[in-house]
């Protein structure tokens, strides 16, 4: 008959490897906190400075609009200007009253299209300085926010590079230690983990009370703990409970 890890490792040897394992799984979570908060801030930089790019060149592009059309009612003007010159060649040449009216109605025509032209240019013009204020204001915030990205970057690869042999570290002692506990135990123990605020899906008894939700534990109950002969929930908050003094000789003497 095939013997299990819950045959072969007695509850108390299963309750050290267990508490050990909260111990390692709680240095990594360490870790990751410190590391996982940076590359949010990493990507939000990342994020920032691709809308501010974003926001330049569609500045960029509405400048070039602008002088498009300045460009474009300057030619108007020339146009207009070379029309009233050619009409006013032909007034001197009308042979009656009509045509003279005609051709005069036409020059005042194109004097009001240049009049429409440099009004609209004007407007062009205070676009494109009030443009160039917003652009600049964000290239300068470009500028900072590249700036803060390369430290935040810096200072990600760092810790990375600090943290990652720890870490490797510690998920082998992490493993050797979830070898040791039973599958059930184990998978009680990581859904408790993943809906505690803290991760602490095993907590030791202090004054005896519960050292994850501080409720007071009843004498029985903390005798059974103490015994290390089984495995005791928490009846107000679910985590599993240990013996203060479990972790003693060699299991207390690795430090994580």
């Amino acid at each position: 008959m095939t013997k299990t890890k819950t045959d072969e490792v007695s509850v108390e040897e299963r309750l050290k490897a267990l508490y050990e394992l909260q111990l390692i799984d709680s240095k990594i979570d360490k870790i990751k906190t410190v590391r996982g908060e940076l590359p949010l801030e990493v990507r939000d930089l990342e994020d920032m400075v691709a809308g501010l790019e974003t926001r330049i060149e569609k500045f960029n592009a509405e400048l070039q609009a602008f002088e498009d059309s300045i460009l474009e009612k300057k030619n108007v003007i020339k146009d207009s200007q070379a029309l009233i010159k050619k009409y006013e060649t032909q007034q001197g040449k009308v042979r009656n009253n009509r045509e003279y009216d005609s051709i005069t109605k036409e020059i005042e025509f194109q004097n009001l299209e240049i009049q429409l032209a440099e009004k609209r240019i004007k407007e062009f013009k205070a676009n494109i300085i009030a443009k160039k204020e917003i652009a600049e204001i964000s290239e300068q915030e470009l500028v900072d926010r590249k700036k803060d990205l390369k430290l935040k970057k810096k200072e990600l690869d760092e810790i990375v590079e600090e943290t990652e042999k720890e870490e490797i570290a510690l998920n082998k002692k992490s493993k050797a230690a979830e070898a040791i506990i039973d599958d059930r135990l184990l998978n009680a123990y990581k859904r408790i983990r993943t809906n505690v605020m803290n991760g602490m899906g095993v907590v030791t008894v202090e004054r005896d009370a519960c050292g994850g939700c501080f409720n007071r534990i009843p004498p029985q109950r903390h005798l059974d703990i103490k015994t290390h002969k089984k495995i005791i929930v928490c009846e107000h908050c679910g985590r599993i409970l240990v013996d203060a003094e479990i972790l003693t000789g060699k299991l207390k003497a690795a430090k994580v």
